[in-house]
């Protein structure tokens, strides 16, 4: 009789066991379908923008209208960046891709320069015209290359999930069209002449400050994992997964992953000083039991740990029982608004649920910040006058033309609507205007 009952036993627990790591399956199965038809769709959307930059640069070079021009020119600059939100949703992190990126971000810059200027008063010159025939050409060749991965993608039914599997393990041997396309797009933009378009342009900056900030000692993937650990709150390593960036990327990482079926993480780490760049953790959050302002607190606390210094809280909400920090840099009292970092507190319990600090460390670095050359009251009178002005900050922003400025920052209410207006320091110039969610703007009060 104990044998048989030990058999029944055996006989259910195999069942349990079986069914569960069936719907472990399903879910990780679920998973990958949702990230292979993403990859599938931002692949196809940039061989398509590709296309139509190519067909659009094309037409602006045939055209005789200056009138029928710049609306050319601004729908070529926004395609391409379309392109790039393409490119930003390939697992591409571990393929250099950056000539590629550059290539398309200094068509926009461009195309933008000489879309928002007065091309009757001020039009095309020859050198311009040389770099539009010079970009058509070039966007050419790369359209061709990303219809060629694209048919041999459709054609032998190949999968963006492979491409992330052989870029992660570093599989030299793995016969990889995808990659190899990919492959030869970035050796044809590095082969194109350095002067397609002029750096000098005004408008353009000259500086690269691309993870200048990142310091410290290399950490080892030992570290990395540990570290991990301690964050995203197991005790066990096993199913913890670890890769690291290949050679060429744009900044060394590790890249460490965790699921256990309630709680699943990615960590994304550098390998020098062990820096935080991206860090999610997916788990159900429970009742709310502590304030937003309390999850600011841990926010804070979290990126001085981590050595985040001078870094002033901007505006925090709370979704879902979850609140949301975005920090800038302060130096000696002005908002670098570049230099950013967000933070996301899980609110039943404190834990870090989210840090985004790309920002961050690709801007970081300490600036000449000039004297403003109007004063603070002189800056108001380029405010609508119905805007009822709250608050009012020195604050240093990205303009349209990718220029950092000198503004005087005034939030301010317009009706039921609450804006932050940036006005240049200089010489008035309205440079940016942006609408808020409601009227609350003393955001570390709440």
């Amino acid at each position: 009789m104990l044998r048989w009952i030990s058999i029944v036993v055996l006989v259910i627990g195999v069942a349990g066991t079986a069914a569960w790591g069936y719907k472990e399956h399903q879910e990780k199965n679920a998973i990958l379908l949702q990230a292979e038809n993403t990859y599938q769709r931002a692949f196809h959307e940039l061989s398509y923008n590709m296309d139509l930059m190519h067909d659009k640069i094309g037409t602006a070079i045939a055209m005789n209208s200056r009138e029928r021009l710049s609306p050319q020119l601004a729908e070529i600059w926004r395609l391409t960046s379309d392109a790039l939100s393409n490119v930003g949703q390939l697992p591409l992190t571990l393929l250099p891709f950056n000539k590629t990126e550059e290539f398309l971000s200094n068509i926009g810059d461009f195309t933008y320069r000489t879309a928002v200027r007065d091309l009757k008063k001020d039009p095309l010159t020859d050198k311009e015209l040389d770099t539009l025939n010079n970009l058509y050409t070039q966007a050419g060749e790369i359209k061709d290359e990303l219809r060629q991965v694209q048919y041999a993608a459709m054609e032998n039914n190949l999968r963006w999930m492979d491409v992330q599997l052989a870029l992660a393990t570093d599989d030299e041997q793995a016969d990889n069209t995808i990659i190899d396309g990919f492959k030869t797009v970035e050796k044809k933009v590095e082969g194109f002449s350095e002067g397609t378009v002029d750096p000098t342009t005004p408008g353009s900056s000259s500086e690269n400050h691309q993870y200048e900030n990142v310091k410290g000692k290399k950490i080892s993937q030992k570290d990395a994992i540990k570290y991990s650990r301690q964050l995203f709150n197991v005790n066990g390593t096993k199913d913890l997964n670890v890769t690291k960036t290949g050679d060429g990327a744009t900044i060394p990482l590790y890249s460490i992953s965790y699921s256990d079926g309630n709680k699943r993480a990615y960590l994304d780490l550098t390998q020098q000083g062990g820096n935080p760049i991206t860090l999610i953790v997916n788990r159900p959050v429970g009742e709310k039991k502590i304030s937003l302002n309390e999850g600011f607190v841990q926010a804070e606390k979290y990126i001085k740990k981590h050595g985040f210094e001078n870094m002033e809280l901007l505006n925090s909400s709370q979704y879902d029982n979850i609140g949301n920090y975005t920090f800038v840099y302060n130096q000696n009292g002005v908002r670098v608004f570049s230099d950013a970092i967000e933070v996301k507190v899980a609110l039943d319990n404190g834990e870090i649920l989210g840090l985004t600090a790309n920002n961050y460390y690709m801007n970081h670095h300490k600036r000449d910040i000039p004297k403003p050359s109007i004063d603070k009251e002189e800056a108001k009178d380029f405010v609508n006058p119905n805007v009822e002005i709250q608050e009012e900050f020195l604050a240093v922003i990205t303009n349209d033309l990718g220029d950092e400025v000198l503004t005087y920052e005034f939030l301010g209410i317009l009706g039921n609507d609450t804006y932050r207006i940036f006005i240049n320091a200089m010489d008035g110039t309205e440079e940016k205007v942006e609408k808020l969610n409601g009227k609350e703007i003393n955001y570390a009060g709440i």
